[in-house]
């Protein structure tokens, strides 16, 4: 009973994304007395998720590997955190694969099709502390609609589009077919005491939950803190040229104005020596801080240093683009747990 009681009086935090930015929110929140939540994409098609999906008929589980290794707890075996993100580098047909991917496609199959109770039983395995939520079980696909007037289908094709199309902006995002939110969703966001959105690749990891059913309504309607984390670099193809203010612009768009309470952003320029220039290359700049330029904004701004010293290294077997640079984990989720 004393547990019980103990938990109740930590704040509910629901965390909503995919990909690495969501691991490293995860990855630093999960030391501190809080109840952890996280909704999470189902529409990367892209790398072993295009296997998982075409070949085993099942939705994506990347997002939800990532999510599940962040939030293991302490005393679950270090050697199966290794296993869950260990890529094959040889291996007709496996290599790229991830075991995680695999061990969830294998206890899938064991529950009969039952996607829901192999994530739960995975996360029992690994002693998750917090609740992992996959925002829709139907099967379906991320839309956007460029400025030029081409529509691309699919999140891989968005993420990494080939170099003409990806000179042009983003005007909407959907899905297709239409999907419904998981019930599961609904409920966290109706607990919640604090939303977090970001960091991540804005269109493909954030906002295509807020995209799905009537999530971007429930968040509006919530009486959470709901709070923006700004991403540290823009994306070729998504986030071309981006400034703060082009991020705020688009939040406005999906959630309604002035929905995001708080704006967490990074104020140190020290980068990693010589990652600009890569960045560079690939059509990719720090994101340049405009945010006193907006006029009507309500959001509280929060500045800190948020940059991590570490560059991330990449396995020859992963063929999909993945950012070099991070947020730092433990200065995120201790500038997230003072806004309480």
């Amino acid at each position: 009973m004393k547990n019980t009681e103990k938990k109740k009086k930590y704040k509910n935090v629901l965390v909503i994304g995919g990909g690495t930015g969501t691991y490293t929110v995860l990855n630093g929140l999960r030391r501190y007395p809080l109840n952890l939540s996280v909704i999470v994409s189902m529409m990367d098609d892209g790398g072993s998720n295009r296997v998982i999906r075409d070949e085993f008929g099942l939705l994506p589980t990347s997002d939800i590997r990532q999510c599940i290794v962040a939030l293991a707890s302490g005393d679950a075996n270090d050697t199966l955190r290794k296993l869950f993100t260990y890529r094959y580098s040889s291996g007709v047909g496996i290599s790229g694969m991830t075991f995680g991917n695999l061990f969830m496609a294998a206890l899938t199959d064991i529950y009969k099709g039952n996607q829901d109770k192999a994530i739960s039983r995975t996360c029992e395995i690994l002693n998750v502390k917090g609740n992992i939520i996959p925002v829709t079980y139907d099967k379906t696909h991320l839309v956007a609609l460029y400025e030029n007037g081409k529509h691309i289908l699919g999140e891989h094709d968005i993420d990494e589009p080939d170099e003409k199309q990806g000179t042009f902006r983003i005007k909407n995002i959907r899905v297709f077919p239409k999907a419904k939110l998981n019930p599961k969703a609904k409920e966290a966001v109706k607990n919640a005491d604090m939303i977090i959105l970001g960091p991540g690749d804005f269109y493909t990891s954030v906002l295509c939950n807020v995209v799905v059913d009537n999530l971007a309504g429930l968040i509006k309607k919530s009486k959470a803190k709901k709070v923006f984390v700004m991403n540290l670099m823009t994306k070729f193809g998504q986030t071309n040229d981006f400034k703060t203010s082009d991020y705020i612009a688009e939040l406005n768009k999906y959630l309604g104005k002035n929905c995001i309470d708080i704006v967490l952003i990074n104020n140190s320029n020290k980068f990693p020596k010589g990652i600009l220039k890569r960045y560079k290359r690939e059509g990719a700049i720090p994101v340049v801080d405009d945010i006193s330029t907006l006029k009507n904004c309500k959001s509280k701004i929060v500045k800190k240093s948020l940059i991590s010293k570490k560059v991330y290294i990449k396995p020859q077997s992963d063929a999909l683009i993945r950012s070099l640079i991070r947020h730092d984990s433990d200065k995120l989720a201790k500038a997230i747990y003072l806004l309480f």
